[in-house]
């Protein structure tokens, strides 16, 4: 066990239970699996801001996972955005760009869960569905090390930002976070 800020950190690999169905699937065979951390947290604490002041961790080695729906023509098309927490992911510009959408906003609250199988509030860019792309802001990927959620509200996986390009899908774009 390590620690990063108030976090016990665990191998994620002996812990699960403590990620969602679809992240645990990915981690299962994914060859970082040894380089990702999780740790347990206080669910109430999951959102960004209440998560980084109890647990003392920044918000520049925080990053959110927002997912993003675009529409052309009457067919939807998902993304998600990865950004660090001192960021907001350019929804209308970038990803509506890149989503080759007339219209592009963050998905509802339900849609995103019903997609994701992930819990909102938790959602990650391991373990979304294989057709999405992963857009990822290259300061996040150039971070040091990074927190991100788990799929669950309950906890979150640390793993070096690096990682985030090597996520299935995954396409690191130059200002994606404003």
């Amino acid at each position: 066990m390590s620690e990063f800020g108030r976090l016990e950190l665990h191998p994620v690999a002996d812990r699960l239970d403590l990620v969602a169905q679809p992240v645990a699937a990915l981690l299962r065979g994914w060859p970082t699996t040894p380089h990702v951390r999780v740790a347990q947290i206080d669910p109430e604490l999951a959102d960004t801001a209440a998560f980084c002041e109890r647990y003392d961790v920044g918000l520049d080695v925080s990053a959110n996972c927002v997912v993003v729906a675009g529409t052309r023509a009457g067919v939807a098309s998902f993304a998600s955005c990865v950004v660090l927490a001192t960021t907001r992911a350019d929804v209308n510009g970038m990803v509506r760009r890149r989503l080759e959408a007339r219209k592009a906003s963050f998905a509802p609250m339900d849609v995103a869960v019903a997609e994701t199988g992930m819990e909102y509030g938790g959602i990650t860019p391991l373990g979304l569905p294989d057709a999405w792309p992963v857009l990822v802001d290259r300061a996040a990927a150039e971070t040091e090390t990074v927190v991100v959620g788990s799929g669950l509200r309950r906890s979150k996986l640390v793993l070096p930002g690096a990682a985030l390009g090597e996520i299935p899908g995954a396409e690191i774009l130059d200002g994606l976070g404003r």
